[in-house]
This record gives C-alpha cells, structure tokens and sequence, in this order.
C-alpha cells in the first residue's frame, strides 16, 4: 500500500493497488498504459502477464526481509491469501505445519516464481523495502516519473497493510 500512496504522486502516471483484482479473463489484466499495479496476487498470473505484456513493462519485484515477512503472514494465517495457500494449495496442510511454517513455505514458492518469471524480462527492478526511499528515487528516474516527488518519498514514514 505504501508503495502505491508514494506513487499517487507521479502525476505521469496513475496508481492503485489491486485495482482488477476482482475481475477474470482479459479484463483481469487489462491495465491502462502508463499505470503502475501492486498486487500480491498477480504472482498466480505470471504466465498471463508474460501473454499479455511479456518484455514490455516494468516489473517490480518488491521485496523485504523473509523472516520479518513470514512473521507478518504467519499473523494472518487464517484469512487472505495466507488462507487459500493452506486450504486451496496445501490442500489444508497438516497438524505439524505452523502458521510459520507455512508463511515461510509460501514466501520461497512466489520468490521461486517471480524469479523464474523475471529471469529473461529486460526491465525489471527490485525493491528491498527496508531500503524504500532510496530504491524509489531509482524507480522514479527508471520511469521518467513527474509530480511530487519529496510528497512520495515522506509516504515512506508511514507503514500501511504490513500484514500483506
């Protein structure tokens, strides 16, 4: 979410976070030229985003650090996509797996995908959170971004939807 309130300030550019997420077929993944999407759940959707937009777009990979954020999924293990991984992909999972457990299984699967998925992309960037405000002025420079940009980076003093 931060990442995306610091980018409503590119005026080149719109912004939104999980803006199709509701959606199915074409439109799913019908973003408008010069958007900039966050959604955590367009990593079950690589092989779509390679269809439709394949070498054309910038991919951002944001990242931070694994424990912090296996600690942060582990807290919702009963709801989101923490959720529809142990039902719907673990099959349930076991009694053995904690919600540790399985964060942390869930983590190296979508890094192992994304990885996978970016490995012959030619513009892509990642973006370690604990290191925001510099990796944003790359990003920014990267996209040619105009509009505010001391107003974007102050958005990264806040902490917003840490969980996902």
């Amino acid at each position: 979410m931060t990442f995306i309130k610091a980018c409503q300030h590119i005026t080149n550019f719109t912004a939104m976070h999980k803006s199709r997420s509701n959606l199915i077929g074409a439109q799913r993944l019908a973003y408008a030229n010069h958007h900039i999407e966050s959604d955590n759940r367009l990593c079950w959707m690589l092989g779509r985003l390679d269809e439709r937009y394949g070498d054309n777009a910038l991919y951002v990979h944001l990242q931070r650090d694994h424990f912090n954020t296996a600690n942060s999924f582990a807290k919702c293990s009963d709801s989101g996509i923490m959720r529809a991984y142990k039902q719907g992909i673990l099959s349930g999972g076991n009694e053995n797996q904690s919600p540790n457990d399985i964060a942390r299984d869930y983590i190296q699967t979508i890094k192992s995908n994304i990885d996978l998925f970016l490995k012959d992309k030619t513009n892509t960037m990642n973006f370690q959170l604990e290191n925001a405000t510099e990796d944003f002025k790359i990003f920014w420079e990267k996209i040619g971004a105009e509009g505010d940009i001391e107003a974007a980076l102050n958005e990264w003093n806040t902490s917003d939807n840490a969980a996902e």
